[in-house]
């Protein structure tokens, strides 16, 4: 089944707003007015009733004045959800208008980034510019906070929410609120170019020619020989033949169709952090360039994959309610980070742009995951993979139960191919040994530069 992300879910907030714990201002200045009141009523003490009354209503004053600034400031973010290839820049505009009549003296806007997208050096998204500031709003005024992000790696990334503070001038009261919804950015991972592709599938007559003679194709000419015991008639040249005067035979060359269904591999057990953000940027990359070269080929492509849609980690796109706790603006405005989603991602294997616009879209969301294993991917997702498309497998790690899966599948007849995504030849070696004594062509992924030539070779079938 697709994974489909509705993207208007909102996260249903209860309208009770959360009552101030015990040690809040609230609760100790309305002990303390009291306190003044009550000894200055059994003392007689008119100064202490005095002091007691021009507490509370200093401590009401600040409370409504505080509500008041946070009431009043309103934000509206200027651009929306957008789709951009690595390298791009795109420019956050967010507004600031006081709806207010009174002056707000001071607002504190931030406005948030995930923290996977800024610890990489260099981070996938560079900011230039400030996030964070600091404004004084006169009545009905309108300030602008700007900055700009550069898309370094692929990925799926929350801009926002825009969160605001505000509180009186003796900072008895902050009152937190999201100021606007979130956008998210889709960076798509890089296409590289295809010097050739030669991985053909187990169906005869395409685009691909095969070494070893599994079906002839009439389309493809290779030559003519004598006429031998045993050759249909159908094949005899007869303008050699005439010409000659013995019998001549067609020689053809066999081929297959080149289409393919990626099998992408991103558990976390076998996609090691210490390797990250590289090797998975790495593969992803490979498998989008594949697709890319199908495409341009007119051959048919799928995916399947047990990786997790950054989507999918969406907890919501707009909130509601009064945030008293910075701590709740900040949970509110996260992504999830982790998933119980055990089923696999799976388009089923097509032609045309569309499906690849669609396929290049989850490719950009793709993370690794904790939930299905390389070999119970296959298991669950053989039934749905297209026969006369080549299973090729990306994969870093294999474990013997990866590995008794993928020689599975290639006994069951599938066309397997397996492309290898580690730097080091003898890890290289110990995974690929096993597969070519099961006749699985395999590949060695070891940087950037080889994605061009990493399908150029192919075993003999």
């Amino acid at each position: 089944m697709r994974s489909r992300f509705d993207g208007k879910r909102l996260l249903k907030r209860s309208p009770d707003t959360k009552s101030p714990p015990s040690g809040s201002p609230n609760f100790g200045l309305l002990a303390g007015v009291c306190t003044l009141l009550l000894v200055g009523m059994l003392f007689g003490a008119s100064l202490w009733v005095l002091a007691g009354i021009a507490a509370g209503i200093l401590v009401f004053v600040n409370s409504r004045l505080a509500r008041i600034w946070s009431d009043s400031v309103i934000a509206t973010r200027n651009t929306g959800d957008v789709e951009r290839k690595m390298g791009s820049r795109i420019d956050v505009e967010i507004k600031l208008t006081n709806r207010s009549r009174l002056p707000v003296v001071w607002v504190l806007v931030e406005d948030l980034l995930p923290r996977q997208a800024l610890i990489f050096n260099p981070p996938a998204l560079a900011i230039e510019g400030t996030r964070v500031q600091v404004v004084m709003l006169w009545g009905g005024q309108t300030k602008t906070l700007s900055y700009e992000i550069t898309c370094n790696r692929r990925g799926y990334y929350q801009i926002g929410p825009t969160v605001l503070e505000t509180g009186d001038l003796m900072g008895l009261y902050r009152r937190y609120r999201v100021g606007t919804t979130p956008q998210y950015v889709t960076v798509l991972p890089s296409i590289v170019p295809l010097s050739t592709y030669e991985i053909g599938s187990r169906r005869p007559i395409g685009e691909i020619r095969m070494r070893e003679n599994v079906m002839d194709d009439p389309t493809r000419l290779r030559g003519i020989r004598r006429w031998q015991p045993g050759d249909p008639m159908r094949s005899v040249h007869w303008a050699a033949t005439a010409r000659t005067g013995t019998l001549h035979s067609k020689i053809y060359e066999p081929s297959s169709i080149a289409g393919a269904t990626l099998v992408l591999d991103l558990h976390a057990d076998t996609n090691p952090i210490k390797h990250e953000p590289v090797r998975t940027d790495l593969a992803i990359t490979t498998a989008a360039s594949i697709a890319h070269a199908l495409h341009d080929a007119g051959e048919p492509f799928g995916l399947a994959t047990n990786g997790r849609d950054a989507a999918d980690r969406i907890r919501s796109e707009g909130w509601v309610g009064d945030y008293r706790v910075r701590d709740e603006v900040t949970a509110a405005a996260s992504m999830q980070s982790e998933s119980d989603r055990l089923r696999p991602i799976l388009q089923p294997a097509s032609r045309g742009p569309v499906a690849l616009r669609e396929m290049t879209g989850t490719f950009a969301r793709l993370e690794r995951t904790d939930g299905l294993t390389l070999a119970e991917l296959l298991t669950e997702s053989e039934s749905q993979i297209s026969s006369e498309t080549t299973v090729l497998i990306i994969l870093q790690m294999c474990p013997p139960e990866s590995l008794a899966a993928i020689l599975g599948l290639a006994r069951r007849g599938w066309a397997v191919a397996v492309i290898i995504n580690t730097h080091d030849i003898n890890d290289y070696s110990a995974i690929a040994g096993p597969m070519i004594a099961g006749r699985i062509p395999t590949f060695h992924l070891a940087s950037a530069d080889l994605i061009a030539d990493v399908c150029r070779q192919t075993m003999l079938r």
